[in-house]
């Protein structure tokens, strides 16, 4: 398996901690490869950096050099690790399921995203056989735990639609599933309120668009409207701009459902 554009280079957030573990083991040679590529001999020593903390000049280089490209390797990467556990949530690797992964990353980050794409899931499939269903579960929560240290609320919302839509593509969701959703976003530090309101997204009846702004049909126009603000700030695609453009037309089209839901509800109440 190659890694050109899509991920390589400078690795960001996902080298350390749970998810670098997983990185490790299932792009093997690969990634010691593209760790090799930033921990090189220029980059030993140590010293204190401007804040007065003794660092690695290893340590220092990534802490200067983390950059927008570094946080859309780790988001892609944390994308495909929790996808892997809600698509095996019910049991199953449904084709549909994995279809809509290939066509997602074929139509969002490219062709050769889909290749690798599908590649990295079905060796974290691979991985979830090897430790058990329980093991990987505390891995996936441990993952979930350095993605909300290291996201902003409006990137773990962005990666949040991409698993619901994942979900969704069998166009069945069955209870497991969205059990596995919010125990993904309750990881991550997120309300599963969240869930809900994805869930909603893209259907055309009043109900869903309530579900979508999180209130009930009996709130109050203001109620109605602080919860419009408050998700229109929260979803805005300039938020997740630095994980790349491709990332950000598909928060547009998230953040365009959005819309459609507050305009069903304004027209219901003459707003």
């Amino acid at each position: 398996m190659a890694f050109g554009a899509w991920i390589g280079g400078f690795l960001g957030w996902m080298t350390a901690g749970p998810l670098g573990a997983l990185a490790g083991i299932v792009l093997g040679k690969v990634f010691d490869a593209m760790m090799d590529g930033v921990n090189t001999p220029e980059t030993q020593g140590t010293f204190e950096d401007p804040f007065g903390r003794q660092q690695t000049a290893h340590q220092y280089q990534q802490r200067r050099q983390y950059t927008d490209y570094g946080q859309r390797n780790s988001f892609l990467f944390s994308l495909l690790v929790l996808a892997s556990y809600i698509i095996k949530a019910d049991g199953r690797v449904m084709h549909s399921e994995m279809e809509f992964v290939r066509n997602m990353l074929r139509q969002n980050f490219g062709p050769q995203a889909s290749q690798e794409g599908d590649g990295i899931l079905r060796k974290l499939f691979d991985e979830q056989k090897r430790v058990g269903a329980s093991s990987f579960k505390r891995t996936v929560a441990d993952c979930c735990m350095q993605i909300a240290r290291n996201m902003d609320y409006s990137q773990r919302l962005q990666l949040l639609n991409f698993l619901v839509m994942i979900a969704q593509a069998d166009g069945s969701l069955p209870q497991s599933e969205i059990t596995a959703l919010k125990e993904c976003a309750q990881w991550m530090q997120m309300s599963v309120d969240e869930v809900d309101s994805m869930m909603g997204l893209g259907k055309d009846d009043l109900a869903s668009a309530y579900q979508v702004l999180g209130v009930s049909p009996n709130a109050t126009d203001d109620e109605v409207k602080k919860a419009y603000r408050k998700l229109a700030l929260e979803h805005h695609p300039d938020k997740v701009a630095a994980l790349g453009e491709d990332i950000r037309k598909a928060a547009e089209k998230k953040f365009q459902k959005i819309n459609e839901a507050k305009e069903r509800i304004w027209k219901a109440r003459g707003l």
